[in-house]
């Protein structure tokens, strides 16, 4: 969302702001807000997502969150869970929200099981070690794909997306009198 102030009069400056920090909250509950970040408070990312040309090439399907060891980890929107289980010795946790979207956990200790209705927020099991290409204590690593991408075919998609925090960026246009 691109927001240009026109302020004319130092006496609006202030009015101005807080026209600017209310619709910022406004952005924030809009549909952009039917997802939030897994892991609170905000975490660091550690890694950034890297699509990867085609699905069976190299890249990084999601991305890395900092975190500890046992911190819960929530559901990052409403959906069901469709996979609680083990991927290559690695718990995984994977959720199934409207519109073809699946968000996935790893590594996670499920506390949900197959077939349960989340919603954003909800505790879904707790954050493993074992995250090798992090730095951090315990890295989350989530991904998210569209279901039916190009050609009928599932496409990963950088979940950063999902959270609608693009750095809001101020114009002048023109000079202030």
């Amino acid at each position: 969302m691109k927001v240009v102030l026109f302020v004319r009069r130092p006496a609006l400056f202030a009015v101005a702001a807080a026209l600017l920090a209310a619709s910022s909250a406004t952005a924030a509950a809009a549909p952009g807000g039917e997802f939030g970040w897994p892991l609170r408070p905000r975490p660091a990312v550690e890694r950034r997502f890297d699509r990867p040309a085609q699905n069976w090439l190299p890249g990084h399907r999601g991305v890395d969150l900092a975190g500890s060891p046992g911190q819960t980890v929530l559901a990052a929107g409403a959906g069901i869970v469709v996979f609680a289980g083990e991927v290559a010795d690695k718990p995984v946790v994977s959720i199934d929200h409207p519109g073809g979207l699946r968000t996935t956990y790893e590594p996670v200790r499920a506390r949900v099981s197959v077939g349960a209705r989340v919603a954003r927020g909800t505790p879904i099991g707790t954050l493993k070690e074992g995250h090798p290409e992090c730095a951090a204590p315990a890295c989350l690593h989530w991904g998210l794909r569209r279901e039916a991408g190009r050609r009928g075919r599932f496409e990963y998609l950088d979940p950063l997306g999902l959270l609608h925090v693009a750095p809001l960026r101020l114009e002048p246009v023109g000079p202030i009198a």
